[in-house]
This record gives structure tokens, sequence and C-alpha cells, in this order.
């Protein structure tokens, strides 16, 4: 499988896996459902955007980088501290297997596009081509 395929298909994982996660938050009170949720709606919508419509340009690149990198820090947040994951009440409630498996899956979906989109940006040529009248290339 091409690795920009692979790589949209898991920043779409990681969109999916967020929202999830996010609806959990708030189910469990650990959000409110308040206006400033749609600020991460927000977030969601330029991540699609570049997953989807910035697909294999640098922007989409580093857009999905930064998304993938708010998927691991919602990742961390969740496991440390006496609240968290482990310390807290959401690890002995019964119905939190679904919350806690998407904060899994949501962990290694982005951290595996972290390591595509370090790698597609590693590989992009980062001079601009170009082009004169004559139809010759030189690097500007």
């Amino acid at each position: 499988m091409k690795q920009s395929v692979t790589l949209t298909i898991t920043s779409l994982l990681s969109i999916l896996l967020l929202t999830f996660h996010m609806a959990g938050d708030i189910l469990f009170g650990m959000a409110s459902p308040r206006f400033a949720n749609l600020i991460a709606v927000l977030v969601f919508v330029i991540w699609l955007y570049g997953t989807l419509v910035l697909a294999e340009r640098r922007a989409g690149y580093i857009i999905i980088l930064f998304g993938s990198l708010l998927g691991l820090v919602v990742l961390l947040v969740h496991m440390k501290g006496a609240n968290g994951l482990l310390g807290g009440a959401i690890g002995k409630s019964a119905q939190a297997l679904f919350f806690v498996w998407t904060l899994l899956a949501l962990g290694v979906t982005a951290t595996f596009s972290v390591i595509l989109s370090v790698h597609a940006l590693w590989k992009l040529p980062w001079r601009r081509q170009q082009r004169t009248a004559a139809g010759k290339t030189f690097e500007g």
C-alpha cells in the first residue's frame, strides 16, 4: 500500500477516535458540553482538510503532524496524574472499556501518523524548482 494512502487512513482513524474520545469526556463529566467544544470541532475540520484536500502536500503533512501530536497529548494527559485513567474514577468504571480502548487505539494511530508524516516531510524536496521560458529548470 502506498505510504500516502496509509497516512490518510491512520489520520482519519485518529480523527474518528478523537471525536469518540471527546464524546466520552462529555458523557463521563470530564468536560462540560459547552460552546467552547466547538473550538475542538474547528481543529478537527482543519485536520480533516489537511488530510483529504492537502494530501501529499507539505501543508497537509504539517497539519497531520500537528493533529497527530495533539492526539498523543490527549493520551498522555489522560494517563498521568491522580485523576487520570489509572488513578481516577474512570479507571474503576465498568462502562469505561470503550473510552479506554479509544484512548489506546488513538495512541497507536496518532503515533503511526506522526512517524509517517515526519517521514513524508523528510522525503519532500524543500527547495522549489522554477521553470524558465525555455523549459529548462533551475533551483531558485
